[in-house]
């Protein structure tokens, strides 16, 4: 065993230094992309699938092993399919020269900016019973649904908001995707959910609001147009009747939680 380290150690040259440290920053950079996406549910999927393959192989359960590697192959043959988007994103991303940029967080001022500009404009857009959908991006990444409206990549400010959500306007139909301190894009398409249980009284708004938290792990602010009911969606649960300050409390909250584990384990998936 040593004599093969010191033979591996012996040959080894600041060419394999470099195609280590190539080879590991592009790994890294990979994971970074993915990270927060569906595609790291997938993969979690993959590597449990594989761990079960191996350990009923070591116990000899040979009927669900030989089942698990037919799975296994053909989830090999379909992984292109499944990671599709991820894979399109990459490359655009990378042609983009957006691969090599580095995540950025949200600084205490900004943080409080952002929470304060969203409250102010919900709570104006409620007063008036104007309709609004609001998707504020954490861990996962929304880019799919963001390229289905129109690009703003514009600070967030209540007035904007306002503006965006009020009736006839161009931008006012569909939903507004925030990302980091800034409003990303408007008027973006969000998968409907296809809960039973959902009550006939929410629209479609509100059925967009369920659909993309049940997906991702955003926060999704909903204004009725209605009744001008404030309602929050996070993980597929509808939190209604929200007024300022319980508005508030539950965005520093869910925010500030997820600020602090990006923050806190900057490498985690």
């Amino acid at each position: 065993m040593w004599q093969v380290i010191t033979r591996v150690i012996s040959n080894f040259s600041i060419k394999d230094v470099i195609d280590i440290a190539i080879v590991s920053f592009v790994l890294y950079k990979v994971i970074m992309l993915i990270k927060g996406t569906r595609a790291v549910q997938l993969i979690k999927g993959l590597g449990v699938l594989l761990t079960a393959t191996v350990v009923t192989g070591w116990l000899g359960l040979n009927t669900i092993n030989w089942l698990l590697n037919q799975g296994m192959t053909v989830g090999l043959v379909a992984l292109p399919i499944i990671f599709y988007p991820e894979l399109r994103r990459a490359l655009e991303q990378l042609g983009r020269g957006k691969f090599f940029k580095s995540t950025r967080f949200l600084a205490p001022k900004e943080f409080e900016h952002v929470v304060n500009e969203l409250v102010k404009g919900v709570v104006i857009l409620s007063k008036e019973k104007t309709g609004a959908l609001i998707v504020i991006e954490r861990e996962t990444g929304l880019n799919e649904h963001i390229e289905t409206g129109v690009p703003l990549d514009a600070i967030i400010s209540s007035q904007l908001i306002i503006n965006i959500f009020t009736v006839n306007t161009p931008l006012h139909d569909g939903a507004v995707i925030i990302k980091g301190n800034r409003i990303a894009a408007a008027t973006c398409y969000l998968p409907l959910s296809e809960n039973s249980d959902i009550s006939k009284d929410l629209g479609t708004r509100h059925r967009a609001a369920l659909g993309i938290s049940e997906q991702s792990d955003a926060i999704v602010i909903i204004v009725s147009e209605e009744t001008g009911v404030i309602s929050l969606a996070k993980n597929g649960k509808l939190t209604r009747y929200l007024n300022e300050k319980t508005l508030k409390e539950m965005l520093a909250i869910e925010l500030k939680n997820s600020e602090e584990e990006t923050n806190r384990w900057p490498w985690r998936w």
